[in-house]
């Protein structure tokens, strides 16, 4: 039998699920992470069809053969591209695993792709994307220990919804980690 205090109880739990189970589903671990990265490409390339790494930024239909996870829970201040130091846990799960990648194929390298949503101007929204991006590699450098000449980025911007909206949505910013060496020169 319900009463108010369950009624109350379960409207809550129904309004608080979302998002909290948006923050644990879009964690991964550094194992998951690193799983996805190390999977095959759904196409392998001959030698003369491989591109260079800005060829392969423009063409949408490599990357979705490329090995890729998206990383949606690094949160950003609004506007800012500065990774903050509360998000450094989740940043780690990333770097554990590109340790781990990096130490079985020291050739692998990653592009790190920024997107956001759809909501303010198409041209803030492109510069923001790449200044996260920059900024994730950076963090990824610096705190981390990763080497530089292992990743790349891009900033994509609105360009590439996960949700086909015009308002805000969490979805759509995120982090996409690509992984890019089976495609290039």
């Amino acid at each position: 039998m319900l009463n108010r205090r369950t009624l109350a109880a379960a409207l809550i739990a129904v309004l608080a699920a979302p998002s909290l189970a948006a923050a644990q589903a879009t964690t991964p671990s550094a194992s998951q992470i690193e799983r996805q990265l190390q999977a095959a490409p759904t196409m392998k390339l001959r030698p003369n069809q491989r591109v260079t790494v800005r060829e392969f930024k423009r063409r949408p239909d490599l990357r979705r053969m490329a090995p890729s996870i998206d990383i949606q829970s690094i949160n950003f201040a609004f506007g800012s591209a500065e990774v903050p130091y509360s998000q450094y846990g989740k940043v780690e799960n990333i770097a554990n695993a590109l340790d781990r990648i990096l130490r079985r194929d020291p050739d692998a390298r990653v592009l790190i792709e920024g997107h956001t949503d759809a909501v303010g101007s198409f041209s803030s929204n492109q510069a923001l994307s790449e200044r996260r991006a920059a900024s994730l590699k950076q963090t990824l450098v610096r705190e981390f220990g990763i080497p530089r000449y292992a990743l790349e980025t891009v900033g994509y911007g609105e360009e590439f919804l996960l949700v086909p909206t015009q308002n805000e949505n969490w979805r759509n910013r995120r982090v996409t980690l690509r992984r890019y060496d089976a495609f290039i020169r």
